[in-house]
């Protein structure tokens, strides 16, 4: 099968599309036949060497949609089974999903109903699970003021995607480092946009709800901007911040504030099951940003990586839906 395999850490270019064996099935396992792959933030921090636990040669790819082309399961994984997969170690401890086939632990296999194209499914496991478990945690009810911080991010998009089908009453701010993406922003449906410096925001207005998406190297700055009584989730660690030291919760969160995060290794399929019904209810636009073939994972990496980058991105195996 073809696949992307890395054998040392360091740039797009250490992404290497070649054959390997295609797996065999084990006790536990089944073989999913990858039709297509999100890329995320993570699969790069990874590929620089920045996951000590990942050891090299791996096949990367924390998520995949796709078939069940081998099963240890027939009776909850039936051969030709559409199914989504994600995280659990995934691309980490085993390969993952930057190959034409996956060999998977059963129970992070999830059978799924949708009728949405190969490539728009591609763009839904890990991000827009990701956006719905965060929005679900942040409890809305309609008309609140949201900041996303890291709003021009997958996650970011698709948080207010969700919720502007779900809650149209509420003011969604995006944050950008980079306000050359301001427009963009405003396009996808954000009502405001606020800059991001150094990982300060430039203002001085407090919100009902925060999504953070850049995580511990901004988060007392998001603490800052929190309105009284309002709910910050913490999901992602785009700041490339793993944790906020010397946290004092006493002093540190806002005033009657509440703190919650999300990790999309919290997931099965009811839940998973729930976003896409969500997704269809509300017709939620969850096209991806950019598409690119398994052959061109190296340009998918250096797009995503680079200050172009916007939205979801996602990568299409050549074996076909």
């Amino acid at each position: 099968m073809k696949a992307i395999v890395i054998y040392e850490a360091g740039g797009p270019e250490k992404l290497i599309y070649t054959d390997v064996p295609t797996p065999e099935t084990k006790p536990g396992w089944s073989l999913v036949r990858v039709i297509g792959r999100g890329v995320n933030h993570s699969e790069i921090f990874t590929r620089e060497g920045q996951s000590p636990s990942v050891s090299f040669p791996r096949i990367l790819g924390i998520e995949c949609v796709g078939v069940i082309a081998e099963s240890t399961d027939p009776v909850r994984l039936p051969e030709g089974c559409k199914v989504i997969s994600v995280m659990g170690e995934m691309g980490r401890a085993f390969d993952g999903g930057y190959a034409e086939y996956a060999l998977l632990p059963n129970n992070q296999i999830y059978p799924v109903s949708s009728d949405l194209p190969w490539e728009i499914l591609a763009a839904v496991p890990e991000t827009y699970y990701t956006a719905f478990g965060s929005m679900k945690n942040l409890k809305l009810r309609g008309g609140e003021r949201i900041l996303v911080r890291g709003g021009t991010s997958g996650v970011g998009i698709a948080f207010l995607r969700l919720v502007k089908a779900g809650f149209p009453d509420a003011i969604v701010t995006g944050t950008t480092r980079n306000l050359n993406k301001k427009q963009q922003l405003l396009d996808a449906g954000f009502d405001a946009v606020i800059a991001d410096t150094n990982n300060e925001l430039q203002t001085d207005e407090r919100y009902d709800r925060i999504l953070d998406l850049i995580g511990p190297a901004a988060l007392r700055d998001t603490f800052s901007h929190t309105a009284p009584e309002g709910i910050v989730c913490v999901t992602g660690l785009l700041g490339g911040k793993w944790t906020l030291d010397d946290f004092d919760p006493l002093e540190d969160m806002p005033v009657d504030g509440y703190l919650t995060s999300f990790h999309s290794g919290n997931v099965n399929e009811v839940k998973m099951q729930e976003m896409l019904d969500y997704v269809k209810i509300h017709s939620v636009d969850v096209k991806p940003e950019k598409v690119f073939r398994l052959s061109e994972m190296r340009e998918a990496h250096e797009y995503l990586g680079s200050s172009r980058s916007f939205g979801k991105v996602v990568v299409m195996s050549d074996n076909g839906g």
